[in-house]
């Protein structure tokens, strides 16, 4: 039985982008096994994406010690579910 790992993200810079790429290769290795990787951008997720996954991964650059805006609205709007 598979499970599901949904990795949401906010990648405005090369940095970023970069951290999540390496993420992506690690979780979808392929001595890892029975695992669906899905990754979604933070303002893009659905509430059944968010409510089907067996774990996540919350990618997000820190702004003076902060989540990004896109984080927190997913995080927010979520979190009636």
């Amino acid at each position: 039985m598979s499970k599901t790992l949904l990795i949401v993200h906010h990648t405005p810079s090369p940095h970023c982008q970069e951290m999540f790429e390496a993420v992506v290769a690690g979780a979808t290795d392929p001595d890892i096994e029975g695992v669906e990787v899905i990754r979604r951008p933070a303002l893009t997720v659905s509430p059944i994406e968010m409510l089907d996954a067996d774990g996540y991964l919350l990618g997000s650059p820190a702004n003076l010690g902060y989540i990004s805006g896109a984080l927190k609205h997913y995080l927010r709007d979520y979190r009636a579910y």
